[in-house]
Protein backbone atom coordinates (compact mmCIF):
# COMPACT_ATOMS: atom_id res chain seq x y z
CA UNK A 1 0.00 0.00 0.00
CA UNK A 2 1.35 3.27 -0.91
CA UNK A 3 2.03 5.77 2.07
CA UNK A 4 1.18 9.63 1.42
CA UNK A 5 2.12 12.07 3.39
CA UNK A 6 -0.27 15.17 3.25
CA UNK A 7 -0.89 18.41 4.87
CA UNK A 8 -2.67 18.38 8.31
CA UNK A 9 -3.45 22.12 8.12
CA UNK A 10 -2.35 25.46 6.91
CA UNK A 11 -2.64 26.89 3.72
CA UNK A 12 -1.73 23.32 1.77
CA UNK A 13 -4.23 21.29 3.51
CA UNK A 14 -7.67 22.27 2.04
CA UNK A 15 -6.20 22.55 -1.82
CA UNK A 16 -4.44 19.43 -1.36
CA UNK A 17 -7.74 17.73 -0.03
CA UNK A 18 -9.36 18.56 -2.67
CA UNK A 19 -7.40 17.81 -5.40
CA UNK A 20 -6.79 14.22 -4.19
CA UNK A 21 -10.66 13.91 -3.90
CA UNK A 22 -10.77 15.02 -7.53
CA UNK A 23 -8.46 12.16 -8.30
CA UNK A 24 -10.59 9.53 -7.07
CA UNK A 25 -9.06 9.35 -3.17
CA UNK A 26 -11.32 8.81 -0.11
CA UNK A 27 -10.12 11.95 2.03
CA UNK A 28 -11.32 12.56 5.57
CA UNK A 29 -14.59 13.89 7.02
CA UNK A 30 -13.13 14.44 10.69
CA UNK A 31 -10.05 17.11 10.64
CA UNK A 32 -8.57 15.20 14.40
CA UNK A 33 -7.85 12.22 11.62
CA UNK A 34 -4.21 11.08 11.16
CA UNK A 35 -4.07 8.38 9.38
CA UNK A 36 -6.63 7.61 6.35
CA UNK A 37 -6.88 4.20 4.65
CA UNK A 38 -7.88 4.11 1.09
CA UNK A 39 -7.77 0.36 0.33
CA UNK A 40 -10.10 0.73 -2.98
CA UNK A 41 -7.06 2.38 -4.13
CA UNK A 42 -4.12 0.88 -2.49
CA UNK A 43 -3.04 4.05 -0.60
CA UNK A 44 -2.90 5.43 2.77
CA UNK A 45 -2.86 8.97 4.28
CA UNK A 46 -0.87 10.20 7.11
CA UNK A 47 -1.79 13.94 7.76
CA UNK A 48 1.20 15.73 8.72
CA UNK A 49 2.59 19.10 9.80
CA UNK A 50 3.53 20.65 6.29
CA UNK A 51 7.28 21.31 7.30
CA UNK A 52 7.54 17.91 8.30
CA UNK A 53 6.64 15.65 5.12
CA UNK A 54 9.53 15.89 3.16
CA UNK A 55 11.25 14.73 6.10
CA UNK A 56 9.18 11.47 6.30
CA UNK A 57 9.69 11.60 2.85
CA UNK A 58 13.16 11.52 2.20
CA UNK A 59 13.37 9.32 4.93
CA UNK A 60 11.50 6.26 3.29
CA UNK A 61 9.24 6.22 6.15
CA UNK A 62 6.26 7.55 3.62
CA UNK A 63 6.33 6.71 0.04
CA UNK A 64 5.22 10.48 -1.36
CA UNK A 65 4.05 13.47 0.06
CA UNK A 66 2.60 16.82 -0.57
CA UNK A 67 4.33 20.18 0.34
CA UNK A 68 5.77 23.39 -0.34
CA UNK A 69 8.63 23.17 -2.71
CA UNK A 70 10.23 26.35 0.06
CA UNK A 71 9.65 23.03 2.63
CA UNK A 72 11.24 20.85 0.85
CA UNK A 73 14.01 22.93 -0.03
CA UNK A 74 14.84 24.20 3.48
CA UNK A 75 14.62 20.83 4.77
CA UNK A 76 17.49 19.44 3.20
CA UNK A 77 15.66 16.18 3.09
CA UNK A 78 16.75 13.23 0.25
CA UNK A 79 13.56 13.80 -1.47
CA UNK A 80 12.57 15.65 -5.19
CA UNK A 81 9.93 17.31 -6.58
CA UNK A 82 8.37 15.28 -9.11
CA UNK A 83 5.03 17.60 -10.06
CA UNK A 84 3.88 21.27 -9.48
CA UNK A 85 0.79 21.22 -8.23
CA UNK A 86 -0.46 24.75 -8.89
CA UNK A 87 -1.37 26.34 -5.58
CA UNK A 88 -0.60 27.76 -2.39
CA UNK A 89 1.55 29.72 -5.43
CA UNK A 90 3.97 32.24 -3.45
CA UNK A 91 7.55 34.53 -3.90
CA UNK A 92 10.24 34.01 -1.13
CA UNK A 93 11.99 37.25 -1.22
CA UNK A 94 14.14 39.38 1.18
CA UNK A 95 12.75 42.67 2.72
CA UNK A 96 14.53 45.86 4.88
CA UNK A 97 14.20 49.18 5.75
CA UNK A 98 14.44 51.56 2.64
CA UNK A 99 18.06 52.49 2.28
CA UNK A 100 19.42 49.79 3.42
CA UNK A 101 20.99 48.09 -0.50
CA UNK A 102 19.61 47.05 -3.23
CA UNK A 103 20.63 43.20 -3.82
CA UNK A 104 21.96 40.28 -1.58
CA UNK A 105 25.73 41.70 -2.11
CA UNK A 106 24.59 44.22 0.47
CA UNK A 107 23.48 41.88 3.02
CA UNK A 108 27.60 40.97 4.17
CA UNK A 109 27.99 40.88 7.81
CA UNK A 110 24.11 41.70 8.60
CA UNK A 111 21.80 39.80 10.18
CA UNK A 112 18.41 37.91 8.19
CA UNK A 113 15.76 36.44 10.59
CA UNK A 114 13.68 34.03 8.19
CA UNK A 115 12.04 30.76 9.18
CA UNK A 116 13.71 29.12 6.69
CA UNK A 117 17.17 29.23 7.64
CA UNK A 118 18.02 26.48 5.55
CA UNK A 119 17.03 27.70 2.51
CA UNK A 120 18.32 31.38 3.16
CA UNK A 121 22.09 30.08 4.16
CA UNK A 122 22.07 28.17 0.61
CA UNK A 123 21.42 31.62 -1.21
CA UNK A 124 23.55 33.62 0.98
CA UNK A 125 26.31 30.77 0.28
CA UNK A 126 25.51 30.91 -3.26
CA UNK A 127 25.64 34.46 -3.94
CA UNK A 128 29.16 34.64 -2.06
CA UNK A 129 27.64 36.51 0.84
CA UNK A 130 28.75 35.97 4.48
CA UNK A 131 25.85 37.27 6.97
CA UNK A 132 24.19 35.85 9.97
CA UNK A 133 20.88 33.76 9.43
CA UNK A 134 19.11 33.74 12.47
CA UNK A 135 16.32 31.46 12.67
CA UNK A 136 12.48 32.58 14.39
CA UNK A 137 8.94 30.17 13.92
CA UNK A 138 7.16 33.26 12.83
CA UNK A 139 6.03 37.01 12.84
CA UNK A 140 9.88 37.33 11.09
CA UNK A 141 8.92 41.20 9.66
CA UNK A 142 8.97 42.76 13.32
CA UNK A 143 12.28 41.54 13.83
CA UNK A 144 13.94 44.67 12.49
CA UNK A 145 12.04 46.87 14.81
CA UNK A 146 12.93 44.92 17.73
CA UNK A 147 16.42 45.18 17.41
CA UNK A 148 17.04 41.17 16.48
CA UNK A 149 17.52 40.96 12.73
CA UNK A 150 18.88 43.94 9.61
CA UNK A 151 16.96 41.85 7.15
CA UNK A 152 14.20 39.31 6.71
CA UNK A 153 13.38 36.72 4.54
CA UNK A 154 9.73 35.48 4.32
CA UNK A 155 7.20 34.14 1.91
CA UNK A 156 5.19 37.14 -0.31
CA UNK A 157 2.17 37.24 -1.60
CA UNK A 158 0.89 40.65 -1.76
CA UNK A 159 3.51 42.12 0.17
CA UNK A 160 0.65 43.98 2.30
CA UNK A 161 2.15 42.98 5.35
CA UNK A 162 5.78 43.81 5.03
CA UNK A 163 4.27 47.40 3.75
CA UNK A 164 2.53 47.46 6.65
CA UNK A 165 5.57 47.43 8.71
CA UNK A 166 7.25 49.48 7.03
CA UNK A 167 9.60 47.10 4.98
CA UNK A 168 10.51 46.89 1.07
CA UNK A 169 11.59 44.37 -1.18
CA UNK A 170 15.30 43.68 -2.03
CA UNK A 171 16.39 42.29 -5.13
CA UNK A 172 15.16 39.47 -7.21
CA UNK A 173 13.16 36.71 -5.55
CA UNK A 174 14.77 34.15 -4.16
CA UNK A 175 12.37 31.19 -4.75
CA UNK A 176 8.88 30.92 -6.75
CA UNK A 177 6.98 28.62 -4.44
CA UNK A 178 3.95 26.24 -4.75
CA UNK A 179 2.80 22.74 -3.85
CA UNK A 180 4.11 20.24 -5.29
CA UNK A 181 4.21 16.51 -5.41
CA UNK A 182 7.99 14.70 -3.79
CA UNK A 183 9.46 11.63 -3.55
CA UNK A 184 12.36 9.92 -1.38
CA UNK A 185 15.24 10.32 -4.65
CA UNK A 186 16.27 7.37 -6.49
CA UNK A 187 13.06 5.54 -4.59
CA UNK A 188 12.34 2.64 -6.86
CA UNK A 189 9.37 2.13 -9.45
CA UNK A 190 6.20 1.48 -8.01
CA UNK A 191 3.08 1.23 -10.19
CA UNK A 192 0.73 2.30 -7.60
CA UNK A 193 2.74 6.12 -7.51
CA UNK A 194 2.54 5.87 -11.14
CA UNK A 195 -1.42 5.32 -10.88
CA UNK A 196 -1.26 8.68 -8.31
CA UNK A 197 0.79 10.42 -10.80
CA UNK A 198 -1.41 10.00 -13.22
CA UNK A 199 -4.62 10.91 -12.05
CA UNK A 200 -3.28 14.29 -9.92
CA UNK A 201 -2.20 15.09 -13.83
CA UNK A 202 -5.47 14.68 -14.92
CA UNK A 203 -6.83 17.07 -12.34
CA UNK A 204 -4.09 19.86 -13.40
CA UNK A 205 -5.31 19.40 -17.04
CA UNK A 206 -8.65 18.92 -16.52
CA UNK A 207 -8.50 22.16 -14.13
CA UNK A 208 -6.64 24.10 -17.60
CA UNK A 209 -8.91 23.29 -19.72
CA UNK A 210 -12.40 22.91 -21.03
CA UNK A 211 -14.70 21.34 -23.39
CA UNK A 212 -15.78 23.93 -26.70
CA UNK A 213 -17.92 22.10 -29.01
CA UNK A 214 -19.22 24.66 -31.97
CA UNK A 215 -20.98 23.94 -35.21
CA UNK A 216 -19.41 25.62 -38.07
CA UNK A 217 -19.87 25.64 -42.62
CA UNK A 218 -17.71 23.53 -43.85
CA UNK A 219 -15.97 26.30 -45.56
CA UNK A 220 -15.27 27.80 -42.28
CA UNK A 221 -13.60 24.68 -40.94
CA UNK A 222 -9.53 25.63 -41.91
CA UNK A 223 -10.37 28.79 -39.94
CA UNK A 224 -12.37 27.52 -36.87
CA UNK A 225 -9.76 24.77 -36.30
CA UNK A 226 -6.52 27.02 -36.21
CA UNK A 227 -8.37 28.73 -33.08
CA UNK A 228 -9.16 25.33 -31.23
CA UNK A 229 -6.35 22.87 -32.13
CA UNK A 230 -6.93 20.88 -29.36
CA UNK A 231 -4.58 18.67 -27.63
CA UNK A 232 -3.81 16.43 -30.71
CA UNK A 233 -6.27 17.39 -33.21
CA UNK A 234 -9.88 18.54 -33.02
CA UNK A 235 -12.92 15.67 -33.62
CA UNK A 236 -15.22 16.79 -36.55
CA UNK A 237 -18.09 15.18 -37.04
CA UNK A 238 -20.44 15.79 -40.40
CA UNK A 239 -23.95 16.55 -39.42
CA UNK A 240 -27.49 15.80 -41.50
CA UNK A 241 -27.00 19.60 -43.69
CA UNK A 242 -23.95 18.47 -45.39
CA UNK A 243 -22.49 22.08 -45.28
CA UNK A 244 -21.97 22.01 -41.69
CA UNK A 245 -19.93 20.18 -39.63
CA UNK A 246 -19.83 19.99 -35.86
CA UNK A 247 -16.11 20.10 -34.13
CA UNK A 248 -15.08 19.44 -30.30
CA UNK A 249 -12.13 20.07 -28.68
CA UNK A 250 -10.41 21.19 -25.73
CA UNK A 251 -9.13 24.52 -25.57
CA UNK A 252 -7.68 26.71 -22.17
CA UNK A 253 -10.27 27.81 -19.76
CA UNK A 254 -8.56 31.24 -19.24
CA UNK A 255 -9.04 31.48 -23.04
CA UNK A 256 -12.21 30.25 -23.97
CA UNK A 257 -14.04 33.40 -23.91
CA UNK A 258 -11.99 34.85 -26.83
CA UNK A 259 -12.41 31.93 -28.34
CA UNK A 260 -15.60 31.36 -28.75
CA UNK A 261 -15.35 35.47 -29.45
CA UNK A 262 -13.49 34.56 -32.33
CA UNK A 263 -15.49 31.19 -33.50
CA UNK A 264 -18.21 33.20 -33.80
CA UNK A 265 -16.67 35.61 -36.11
CA UNK A 266 -15.57 32.79 -38.92
CA UNK A 267 -18.78 32.22 -38.37
CA UNK A 268 -19.47 28.83 -35.89
CA UNK A 269 -22.51 28.62 -33.95
CA UNK A 270 -24.10 26.63 -31.30
CA UNK A 271 -20.81 26.92 -29.59
CA UNK A 272 -20.55 25.40 -25.79
CA UNK A 273 -18.47 25.02 -22.95
CA UNK A 274 -18.33 22.45 -20.62
CA UNK A 275 -16.22 21.47 -17.76
CA UNK A 276 -13.62 18.84 -17.78
CA UNK A 277 -14.28 16.35 -14.70
CA UNK A 278 -11.54 14.16 -15.43
CA UNK A 279 -9.14 13.22 -18.06
CA UNK A 280 -5.82 10.77 -19.25
CA UNK A 281 -3.68 12.26 -21.84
Amino acid sequence: MLRIAVPNKGSLADPAAAMLREAGYRQRADGRELVLADPANGVEFFFLRPRDIAIYVGSGRLDVGITGRDLLLDSGAAAEEILALGFAVSTFRYAALPGLGVSVKDFAGLRVATSFPGLVAKHLAEQGVSAEVIRLDGAVEVSIQLGVADVIADVVETGTTLRQAGLELIGEPILRSEAVLVRRSGAAVDPTFDQLLRRLRGVLVARRYVMMDYDVPVTGVDAAVKLTPGIESPTISPLRDPAWVAVRAMVPRQDAQRIMDDLWEVGARAILVTDILACRL
